[in-house]
């Protein structure tokens, strides 16, 4: 039995199902590339959804991780320790935001969002103001699987299993600034938004939608929060998505690329939003330890000196050019969209799609397919034009395989792998 095998028959036995994983066994990683049990390097267009903006083994992380487990990797959030001030100004810096809170997961950092929106408005209340609880979420955006971002989280498929979810939860048509207002009133706290759904399909927020969110929280005192989990940490080219609006939330939260694989997220407010929180009213136990804030640093140094935002956009760019010739000469490609290293192409097909996924893993090649019918790249930002050019010959020849494939074979195929 290879260890593979072995390794499956395990969790099958052992683990809860919640995965349905591909039949590989990754053991290590270099840069762009993750490598299996027999040495086959693979190219991670993905980079663990989202997380490996520094790729594999990269000596800047190696490093940070080194030193600091060899002096603190743990002390509980009652005694101080250097990391968190550090990492709060590299993050307020550049972000815009006045304080942080320092979480383990994106999800946790979005809990902490919610709960400061239900707290400020709570404040406001006393101060003589009229606001409710309710949240305004959008439609295919997605927020987390705990309570409260599950609730937020449009697609019924993650909410419905676990009814009743947190109440006062209404959704807004995407990029519909009518609904949007017909919707908005004194009962909202906080409008909820991604500047680019990802998980959605990779789908950029209008100017003037997230302009009339701003605009309309405003009139009342409500909160805009901005979820950048996915697309924040340079992935769009700039440390947050909602910088290439010129619009600033009042809450973000940033998590997946924060720390380069250590797990952690982050929850960035206001300082008038700040006032909402006190001593005892939220924590965590394993948030924003010594060794998770000192990876995170290296990880913003790294970025900024390598000058790796700047690689996202250009390369991206790149990418998503590439991407667009692609369309031109296959009918399967409706549309490309995205920003620095969050992009997509969306196909006519969603069994085309699930199979092009398939026939890239095939060819060593990473990426996902989310909406059905969108192929989702989150590449690692260290990605040169070089990768792009591997990615696209073989999207190339993928598709003109489809196209000269009988379609009832194609229509056969996608049934039996879906």
């Amino acid at each position: 039995m290879t260890k593979l095998a072995e390794i499956q028959a395990a969790e099958q036995r052992l683990l809860v199902k919640t995965y349905d994983r591909n039949p590989i066994l990754f053991v290590g990683g270099e840069g762009p590339y993750t490598i299996d049990e027999e040495g086959n390097r693979y190219l991670d267009l993905l980079s663990g959804i989202g997380v490996n903006a520094l790729g594999y083994a990269h000596p800047t992380i190696l490093k940070a991780i080194a030193e600091q487990s060899q002096k603190l990797i743990h002390t509980s959030n009652l005694y101080f320790h250097e990391g968190q001030a550090e990492l709060a100004v590299r993050l307020t810096e550049r972000t815009g935001m006045d304080r942080a809170f320092f979480c383990n997961s994106g999800t946790e950092a979005w809990e902490a969002a919610l709960k400061l929106a239900r707290a400020h408005a709570g404040i406001l209340r006393e101060e003589g103001k009229q606001i409710g609880t309710k949240f305004l979420a959008l439609e295919q955006g997605f927020h987390g699987r705990t309570f409260g971002s599950m609730a937020t989280t449009y697609k019924a498929k993650y909410r419905e299993p676990f009814a009743p979810v947190m109440p006062d939860v209404e959704f807004v048509r995407f990029n519909d600034v009518e609904d949007l207002r017909a919707k908005f009133s004194n009962d909202v706290c906080a409008i909820l938004v991604e500047a680019i759904q990802g998980e959605g399909g990779v789908r950029p927020l209008s100017q003037e939608f997230f302009a009339e969110a701003r605009k309309l929280a405003d009139s009342t005192g409500a909160l805009l929060i901005a979820d950048e989990i996915q697309c924040g940490m340079g992935r769009s080219g700039k440390w947050c998505a909602y910088q290439h609006f010129g619009i600033q939330p009042d809450i973000t939260t940033l998590a997946k690329a924060i720390a380069g694989g250590i797990p952690m997220g982050a929850t960035l407010c206001t300082e008038e939003v700040a006032r909402s929180f006190h001593a005892g009213v939220h924590g965590t136990t394993f948030g924003g330890g010594p060794l998770a804030c000192a990876v995170a640093c290296a990880v913003i140094d790294e970025l900024e000196n390598s000058k790796l935002l700047e690689n996202s956009t250009t390369v991206g760019n790149y990418f998503m050019d590439g991407l667009r010739k692609l369309a031109t000469r296959h009918k399967i490609i409706v549309d490309v969209r995205g920003e620095g290293m969050i992009f997509a192409a969306e196909l006519n097909s969603a069994a085309l799609a699930k199979q092009t996924v398939a026939a890239m893993l095939e060819r060593h090649i990473l990426i996902n397919c989310t909406s059905d019918t969108v192929l989702r790249f989150l590449p690692p930002y260290i990605i040169g034009t070089e990768h792009a050019d591997q990615a696209l010959a073989a999207l190339d020849e993928i598709f003109t395989a489809f196209e000269s494939a009988p379609a009832a074979a194609l229509a056969t195929e996608g049934e039996q792998r879906g």
